[in-house]
This record gives structure tokens, sequence and C-alpha cells, in this order.
């Protein structure tokens, strides 16, 4: 008979085998491989317009922290509107921080893909290495090779199974995944990292992600969650800031994400050579949840694909850190326990509206009033379209229904690009407060509901 001391004995030997030998290597080796091949990057902010200024603020951020752990601008790709730096309303003229004490981190940040370059078809083809499908722009793409590590970091508002581009098509998680997958079987990388900043960024990974393609995903929020700005606020004593506040110029405006500055602060502080891409995910998810309990800011961080990948050290993607670099790098010891103001992603236009009406209220009221009026048309519109299709008494029931995890948002993802479509042919275009209903048309996909009576009932919901 085996002693229940031998079963534990075994399963403890177990443990530590599976934990200190990882495809036939150890954890040590992990940490201090030399990394073969080259380091890349595509870096990219969705963005446009002066109230999304932490977009920018968070790629151009990202840029100096690749640039100073020794990748070269030949193997860093960045796409950007690059409309903020230069903005008529940026107090400091040609700068962009991306914290309160930050310095510029703008300088040297190469413009590869900016304005109405910065698109869905570039951003596939630049992935793909296909330079005969790249249209404007510096025509860089990811000629990355087989020994090749790619560090993948895009910002943006999201919704429920997409991201979108200042121009042209959203990229929905379909068709993501499958260019991961194209890029895989073309054998051109060893393995692949993305950090994904955007509400609702989970799901893009979640149910339809699945392992053997050496990619390793993190995203800032669940699949159902919205992600936060940070570095926000007026400072005033009617409108606090928790912790650190942006310099008083910055009135309205976010520096940064809050996942975004959790995992570049991070990665400012700690040496990349020991310190691995799962230990980052511990302490960013640690830090960016924070305060959900006691303010109701904050989200949970998510990880996909291959875990295997994590025990990879920072420095495999990000270079290693330079003793000279400063920017935006913060004390380690504050690391965990910084705070500022937060707003979530969709209420950051509200956020620097309200800002405008407490400092000129002439004409800034009006336009607030117009906002919060289309928020209330749109929220609306798709509870009587769930009315129209499926009563009253269900309605509301069918469209917030939730999915478990580990399910894909939509069976149909075409179905779900024809219905959006329709939905905004009939009601306007869905703003960024307005996508948080996506979800509630991948429901009725999911339902079964026609193309025929989505399109009739969408027509009778947005005339009434």
């Amino acid at each position: 008979m085996i002693s229940r001391c031998n079963i534990v004995g075994v399963f403890f030997l177990v443990l530590v085998s599976i934990f200190v030998n990882i495809e036939g290597r150890s954890i040590s080796q992990f940490l201090i491989q030399k990394t073969k091949g080259t380091k890349w990057a595509v870096l990219v902010a969705r963005s446009n317009g002066w109230t999304n200024y932490r977009h920018q603020a968070d790629v151009c951020h990202a840029y100096q922290i690749l640039k100073a752990g020794g990748l070269k601008d030949e193997n860093i790709i960045v796409f950007m509107y690059d409309d903020i730096a230069n903005n008529t309303e940026n107090p400091r003229p040609g700068a962009i921080i991306n914290n309160p004490h930050g310095h510029d981190v703008y300088k040297g940040v190469p413009k590869d893909y900016v304005g109405e370059d910065v698109n869905a078809n570039n951003f596939y083809n630049v992935l793909l290495a296909n330079k005969s499908g790249v249209i404007g722009g510096s025509g860089k793409v990811l000629k990355s090779g087989p020994n090749d590590h790619i560090f993948i970091y895009y910002t943006d508002h999201g919704a429920a199974g997409f991201i979108t581009m200042p121009s042209g098509e959203s990229i929905y998680a379909d068709d993501l995944f499958n260019v991961l997958k194209k890029k895989h079987a073309s054998g051109m990388y060893d393995r692949l990292v993305f950090y994904l900043e955007a509400c609702e960024s989970g799901s893009m990974f979640d149910g339809i992600f699945h392992k053997g393609l050496n990619i390793y995903a993190i995203t800032a929020s669940k699949p159902d969650e919205n992600s936060f700005g940070t570095y926000c606020g007026d400072g005033t004593p009617d409108d606090p800031c928790f912790g650190q506040c942006p310099p008083p110029e910055f009135k309205g405006v976010c520096l940064g994400d809050l996942f975004s500055v959790a995992w570049m602060e991070d990665s400012d502080v700690q040496d990349r050579k020991i310190n691995s891409l799962h230990g980052q995910y511990s302490r960013v998810a640690k830090r960016t949840a924070a305060n959900l309990t006691h303010h109701n800011y904050g989200s949970h961080v998510q990880e996909y694909g291959d875990k295997v990948v994590s025990f990879d050290p920072l420095a495999a993607y990000m270079g290693e850190t330079s003793k000279n670099h400063s920017h935006d790098s913060v004390d380690a010891k504050s690391f965990s326990t910084l705070s500022s103001r937060n707003v979530d992603q969709r209420s950051a236009e509200l956020f620097y509206m309200f800002t405008k009406v407490k400092n000129s209220p002439e004409g800034s009221l009006v336009k607030l009033n117009e906002v919060m009026s289309q928020r209330s048309q749109v929220d609306n519109n798709v509870k009587h379209l769930g009315e129209l299709l499926f009563g009253v008494e269900k309605g509301n029931e069918v469209l917030h229904t939730v999915r478990r995890a580990g399910q894909p948002l939509v069976d149909n993802w075409d179905c779900l690009k024809s219905y959006v479509k329709i939905f905004e042919a009939h009601c306007g275009r869905l703003t960024v407060y307005g996508r948080k209903h996506v979800r509630s048309i991948a429901k009725i996909c999911n339902a079964g509901i026609t193309s025929e009576k989505m399109d009739a009932m969408s027509a009778q919901a947005c005339s009434s």
C-alpha cells in the first residue's frame, strides 16, 4: 500500500519536473538564453484626434523602450495618425509625454504609416511581408526569418470582436487570426508576442485563438470589459486625481492607458534579461486591477495562446534595459502602487467635454448635450431593435445573454460584419460609445435572425 506521504511526494516531484523542465529547457535557461535571429516590432496607435492623445503617447513610449533596448529602426514598424505632437491644442508643441513627469517620447519615432495610411489593409500586408500589397507609407514590412522574434503592440478603443482603424475597414478577430495563421504557416518567425490595449480586447482571442502557433497574447481586459485611460484629470477640489495628475496644461486628456502604462513602466524598471513575459503579465495584471474593488476602475488583464512562450525573457522581444534609458521611467518601489485619475476609454471624450464645460461653458455645453443625446439615441435604437426581433419581454434578455468563457463571440463572423453594416446603414455609424452594442448584434446573429429581418427591423427601430 502506498502511503499518503508517498503520493504527495510523487505529486510534488511531478510538479517540480513540469516547472523546471518546459519543452526540455529549464526556467533559468529560458531567462538567460540569447535570442537567435532578429527582434522585430510592429507598433500601432489606431486612433486620431486630440482627445485620443493617450494612444499615440503609448506607441511613442513603446518605441523608446525598444530603441533603448537595442532594436534597430529598420526592424521597428510604426503606425500612428501623427496628429498629436503638432496639434494646435498641444501645450507642448512638437512633444508628447506618457506620464506626468515624463520626458518627450515623440522625438525620433519613425513615421512609417501615418494619416490615411494607417488602415487594416496595410497592417495585414505589413505583417505578411507583402510589400506589393502596401499602399502608401514607407513600404517597410515585417521581413522576419525563421529564427526571429516578433513583438506586436496595438492600442485602440475596440469593441466586441473587432478593433478599428482611422480609415477603411475594421479588424475583426477572425481576420486577424487568419493573418497570424498565414504568418505562422510561412515559417517566418520563431515566436510572436501580441499586446493588445482596447475595450473588450479579450474578445479578439477568446474562443478562437488556439495553441500551436508559438504566439502568446496579453489583452488589457476581459472579453466583455472596458479598458481604461490613466493619468487623467484636472486635480481640482471638485474633481481630484487619485495620486499623480497630469500637468495642469493637459486638461481633459489622459496621457496614457492603464494597461499600456503598466507594462511600459514595468519594462522601464525591470532587468529584462532575467524577468519573463509571465512575470510582467502577473505584475501588470495586479496593477491594472488594483482599484477595481474600492474605486470601481481598472480591468482584468488576460493571457491567451501558447503560454510556454511566456517563460521567455522580456529581452527576447524588447531588448535589454539600457542603463541610460530614462523615458518615462518610474521608481521601482512605486510601480505597483502608482495611482491616478483613470477614465474608461468609452468615457474619455465625455471627460474632455466636461473639462471644457467647467473652463469655458459657452459652446462646450451645447456640444456636450449633443453627444449625450446621441448616446441616448443609440441605446434606445438597440433596445427597440431587440424588442422588435424578440418581443418586449425577451428582447433585453436575449441581447444581454453572456456566453461562457472560452466560447467565441459569434458563431458566424460574416454575419456579424454584415449585420453591423446593416445597423449602421439605418441607424448611423457607430461611435466609440455606440460600439459597445456590437455584442448585442452578435447575439442577433447567434439567434439565427435572417438578414432580411435584420434589415427590416433595423429600419423600423431607427425611424421611430
